[in-house]
C-alpha cells in the first residue's frame, strides 16, 4: 500500500430542505387550513480517527467530498427526511488545516476521536409554522439553511514512542526488524526506505513501545536535498530519538562524528524543539573491521560532550539488549542517567590552566615578598638612621629637665606665696627677741 501523509481536500455539507407550502383539502372540511411541513436538516462532514488506518492515501484520488441535503417538506404535515452524515475516516494523529489560513482546526490523536468540519444546513418552517389568528392563510414557507463548505489540509503524524534517526544505509530498517515483527525493505544501497515504517516493540515485564523508522537524513535536508525534512513531522510526537551512527560508513569526508554533528544540525534547522528530545546514540555495524577502529575515537569525543555512545551490531544483534535497556528507561520513567556520561576530559582540561595559572601565581607572589624583603633592607637603614633621632629624642628628654628646672623656678614663685606669712612671721619674731633682751 503506498504512504500518503499530506492531502489537499474539499468538503461540502448538505443544504436543507425547503418547507413545504400547503393547504388542507378534504371533503367535508372546509378552510382546513395551512398543513405543509418542514424539510430536514442536511447532514454533515465528520472526520474520525481509526487506528486501523495508517496512510491517507483514499484521499489522494478522490479530493471531494459533498453531504447529502435535506429533503424537502410536503403536504399534510410531513416533514422532510434528515440527511445522513458523511464520516470521512482517517488515521489517528492526523492533524486538520484550513487550507486558506493555516490555522490549526483540531489534531486527532486519540482513537475514536471526532471533528464536525462542515456542519449541515438547518431545514427550513413550512406554512403551519407561520399561522396565526390575524394571518390564517400563510402563502409562504422558509427556505433550507446552507451548509458549509471549506478546503482543508490534512497532515498526518505517526503516534510512536521512540523514532529511529540516521543517515541513509546506516542500518535504521534493520533495527526495527529486529527489534519489532516490522518487515521494511532491507538492501544495501542507500534510500531504501521511502516511507516511515511502524514497528510494535514487545519489551519486558509485559511492556510495549511503538518505534518509527523514517527515511534517512543528509546534509542540506532543508534545501531539499535527498527526502528532504518532510518525514521528520512524524517523529515530533517521540519521546525519545535514536541516533544510529554508521561506523562503517565509505565515501569522502564521511566520519561517524561528522555524521552525528550533520544530524544534529538538521534537527534544530527543522525545530528545535524536536533537537532538545533524549537522544540515545548508537553505533552500529560492529560487525565490521573498520567499525570497531573507529568506535574509540568517536565514543571519546561523544564522551567529552557528556553523551554515552551504545555500540551494537543490527546484524548480528551484538549490544541491542543495553540499548534496549537505555531507551525503555528514557521513555518509562524518564531518567536520562544511562544516556550521559561524566566528562572527564573537560575537568582535567579545565584544570590544567588552573595549576598553570596557580603556577605562574606563585612566583609572582613570592617575587613580590622577596622585593619586599628586599625593600625593608633599607627599612632597616632607615631605622639605623632613625638612631640620631632617638639622640634628638634624648636631646629632647635633656631638654625636659630644664623645663623641670623652670617649673622649679616657678615652684618658689608658688613656696614664696606659701612663704609669706612666714617672712612676716620673721620679722614679727625679732620684735619679740628685742623684747626679751629688754
Amino acid at each position: 500500500m503506498k504512504f500518503v501523509d499530506e492531502v489537499r481536500i474539499y468538503v461540502k455539507a448538505g443544504d436543507g430542505g425547503n418547507g413545504a407550502v400547503a393547504f388542507r383539502r378534504e371533503k367535508f372540511i372546509e378552510r382546513g387550513g395551512p398543513n405543509g411541513g418542514d424539510g430536514g436538516n442536511g447532514g454533515s462532514v465528520v472526520f474520525v480517527a481509526n487506528p486501523q488506518l495508517t496512510t491517507l492515501l483514499d484521499y489522494r484520488y478522490q479530493q471531494h467530498h459533498r453531504a447529502k441535503n435535506g429533503e424537502h417538506g410536503m403536504g399534510s404535515d410531513c416533514n422532510g427526511h434528515g440527511a445522513e452524515d458523511m464520516i470521512l475516516q482517517v488515521p489517528v494523529g492526523t492533524l486538520i488545516r484550513n487550507e486558506h489560513t493555516g490555522e490549526l482546526l483540531v489534531d486527532l490523536s486519540d482513537p475514536g476521536q471526532q471533528y464536525v468540519a462542515a456542519k449541515g444546513g438547518r431545514g427550513g418552517l413550512g406554512n403551519m409554522n407561520f399561522a396565526t389568528s390575524t394571518r390564517q392563510t400563510p402563502r409562504f414557507a422558509q427556505d433550507g439553511g446552507k451548509g458549509e463548505e471549506v478546503t482543508l489540509r490534512l497532515e498526518l503524524k505517526l503516534l510512536a514512542d521512540v523514532g529511529l534517526l540516521g543517515f541513509p544505509n546506516a542500518g535504521k530498517s534493520t533495527f526495527i526488524s529486529r527489534v519489532s515483527r516490522a518487515r521494511p525493505k532491507v538492501a544495501d544501497y542507500p534510500f531504501t526506505t521511502l516511507v516511515p515504517n511502524l514497528g510494535m516493540v514487545q519489551y519486558k515485564d509485559n511492556l510495549s513501545f511503538v518505534m518509527a523508522d523514517i527515511p534517512g537524513i543528509i546534509e542540506g535536508a532543508s534545501e531539499g536535498v535527498g527526502l528532504g525534512h518532510q518525514f521528520l513531522r512524524h517523529v515530533e510526537r517521540c519521546k525519545v530519538l535514536v541516533h544510529l551512527i554508521d561506523m562503517g560508513a565509505e565515501g569522502e569526508g564521511r566520519k561517524p562524528l561528522d555524521d552525528f554533528n550533520i544530524l544534529n544540525a538538521e534537527l534544530k534547522k527543522y525545530s528545535a524543539e524536536l533537537a532538545s528530545k533524549p537522544q540515545v546514540v548508537a553505533a552500529n555495524k560492529l560487525d565490521l573491521t573498520e567499525a570497531r577502529e573507529r568506535l574509540g575515537p568517536f565514543t571519546e569525543a561523544l564522551r567529552r560532550k557528556g553523551i554515552r555512545v551504545f555500540p551494537v551490531s543490527c546484524a548480528t544483534g551484538e549490544g541491542m539488549p543495553a540499548l534496549m535497556d537505555a531507551v525503555a528507561e528514557v521513555l518509562f520513567t524518564g531518567r536520562t542517567g544511562k544516556i550521559h556520561v561524566e566528562a572527564p576530559a573537560k575537568k582535567t582540561s579545565a584544570r590544567a590552566p588552573a595549576k598553570k595559572s596557580a603556577a605562574k601565581k606563585a612566583p609572582a607572589k613570592k617575587a613580590p615578598v622577596k622585593k619586599a624583603a628586599a625593600k625593608k633592607a633599607p627599612v632597616k637603614k632607615a631605622a639605623a638612621k632613625k638612631a640620631p633621632a632617638k639622640k634628638a629624642a634624648a636631646k629632647k628628654s635633656s631638654r625636659k629637665p630644664v623645663a623641670k628646672k623652670a617649673a622649679a623656678k616657678k615652684a618658689p614663685a608658688k613656696k614664696a606665696v606659701r612663704k609669706a606669712p612666714a617672712k612676716k612671721a620673721a620679722r614679727k619674731a625679732p620684735a619679740k627677741k628685742s623684747g626679751g633682751r629688754r
